[in-house]
């Protein structure tokens, strides 16, 4: 493998490694806007410059390989003022948007003016007008003026997604990005090009203007939408989740997540939940608080033999959920009547290709495994059997997070309400669930940022997560509702609330103010 000097240290890299890549490997900073390491190389930035001894002209990192002896450094005033010259360009007809701009705080352009510039500029001419707030399709909204051609979404839609809608129009200071007569940019990876546009020329339409990036606190975790179990960071503060984007997994999803995954904050939030334990009887619903719903439950089921007892579950929840209710139901209960309920059927063995999978889960590998450890063998036509000649009579199920992809949830709602007692364990609101009559307990339990655990995706890869916030701070995960349905007791941490000495009753907590996060990450900007 060659070897070279950069910056005065010597690195040893791959055969076919570029200066660039090197650079990312060696921990030394370089500007740059166009590379991007899922992408194709196209070098028009012209900011990743490097000197090179031996050669007169400095030259760009991300197009020249490293050879073996190589002595290259990106600190010399040469290299510095070429970029300080290419930044210029870059700024010419860049308009003064930063307080309106959603990149703002997250800006490659701001980033890299506060590293490698902060120059007095000597352009003089008029800037060129170009469109703002262009619709490119049901997702992305493009602000032509703040664009700096680096091309990286055109090469996304070329090499990645491979559906081509977007590309360079025009010439010279003219130029714009555009899609293509009749050809929105509607594929199911178009956010990506929100992701690695540098600056805020491409944003958002669901995350547009509804929050300032340092207002946001952000924590690693597996994406729930499919059994790809692509890694993401969430965005979060006291309002809620906003958003999420893809964290790079070599082995997973390299760079990219695919749209529908980033949906997924929209029912952990707390205007989809059930924020209440409920239980219906003769008398209509009575609220209570979750745990209290399960301990209720447990009334019913100590009281239910094995052979009536069935429980019913969704491939939504972590190894260690499925390990302990199997461990409760199958040795205390006595049952084994356990079925996995499949969502979309139809397609739950379809790829598309790149990352998306017709299996709607996180965990169904995981569900699987499990079952097979506890010898279950029932099939969904023995649960309908049960339900239709009475002899089961108490169903428990662990309902999907994401009813998005449950398009039968109706359906079976309407079959296992068949039974004489339903205790329904769900996260998310459901319409149908609340209009049932007869005897129904709903149990409000923890979503996947809300809890730390075990998701195995489609190749059998163990991926774990970490609790990432609290939401619906009562909700249980499917651990502590099994044990309160098996009639033990639940120790839940008692945390005292914030409330300095000097606090006056009319002013408002610390704590329930929207913080500026960035305070706490100095050296970004």
């Amino acid at each position: 493998m060659p070897k070279c000097t950069i910056n005065g240290k010597e690195v040893e890299v791959k055969e076919g490694t570029s200066i660039i890549e090197a650079m990312q490997q060696s921990g030394d900073r370089i500007a740059h806007y166009c590379w991007h390491p899922g992408l194709s190389v196209a070098g028009v930035c012209r900011l990743c410059m490097v000197e090179i001894e031996g050669n007169p002209r400095v030259q760009i990192a991300c197009n020249t390989m490293v050879t073996e002896g190589m002595k290259i450094n990106n600190t010399s005033e040469k290299v510095k003022d070429a970029v300080k010259w290419g930044l210029d360009f870059h700024l010419i007809n860049h308009p003064l948007d930063c307080p309106i701009c959603d990149q703002a705080g997250e800006c490659g352009l701001q980033d890299q003016y506060m590293e490698y510039g902060k120059y007095d500029p000597e352009m003089a001419e008029h800037k060129q007008k170009k469109h703002k707030v262009v619709d490119l399709g049901p997702t992305v909204v493009l602000d032509s003026e703040r664009c700096i051609l680096c091309s990286r979404c055109v090469r996304f839609t070329e090499e990645v997604s491979k559906t081509n809608e977007l590309g360079l129009f025009n010439r010279g200071d003219r130029t714009e990005i555009g899609t293509h007569d009749g050809m929105p940019l509607d594929n199911k990876y178009s956010l990506n090009t929100v992701d690695i546009c540098p600056v805020g020329a491409l944003t958002s339409k669901d995350f547009r203007f509804r929050q300032r990036v340092w207002y946001l606190k952000d924590g690693d975790s597996v994406c729930n939408g499919c059994s790809t179990g692509c890694n993401i960071k969430v965005y979060y503060n006291k309002e809620g989740l906003f958003r999420i984007k893809p964290v790079y997994n070599e082995q997973v999803n390299g760079h990219w997540m695919c749209d529908n995954g980033r949906n997924a904050y929209k029912f952990v939030n707390r205007e989809a939940r059930i924020l209440k334990g409920m239980v219906h009887s003769s008398a209509g619903w009575t609220e209570m608080a979750p745990g209290a719903a399960a301990k209720a439950a447990h009334e019913v089921l100590k009281n239910t033999s094995g052979d009536a007892l069935a429980l019913v579950l969704t491939a939504q929840y972590t190894v260690e959920e499925y390990e302990a209710i199997f461990k409760t139901f199958v040795e205390e209960f006595k049952t084994k009547k356990v079925f996995f309920w499949i969502n979309n059927k139809e397609t739950f063995d379809s790829f598309d290709g790149l990352l998306s999978r017709g299996d709607k889960n996180p965990n169904t590998k995981g569900l699987l495994k499990v079952m097979e450890k506890y010898g279950i063998t029932a099939t969904w036509n023995d649960l309908s059997a049960g339900l239709s000649n009475g002899s089961i009579k108490t169903v428990v199920v662990a309902g999907p997070e994401n009813q998005v992809v449950f398009p039968e949830y109706n359906d079976k709602l309407k079959e296992l309400s068949k039974a004489q007692n339903l205790i329904w364990m769900q996260s998310g609101k459901n319409e149908a669930l609340s209009a049932l009559t007869g005897n129904v307990w709903i149990i409000p339990m923890k979503t996947f940022v809300e809890k730390d655990g075990t998701f195995v995706n489609y190749s059998g890869l163990e991926q774990k997560i970490k609790k990432v916030t609290n939401v619906v701070s009562e909700a249980l995960t499917l651990t502590e509702a099994t044990l309160l349905m098996s009639g033990k007791n639940l120790a839940m941490p008692v945390t005292a609330p914030f409330m300095p000495n000097n606090q006056r009753p009319d002013q408002v907590e610390l704590e329930h103010r929207k913080k500026n996060e960035f305070v706490f990450r100095r050296g970004s900007l």
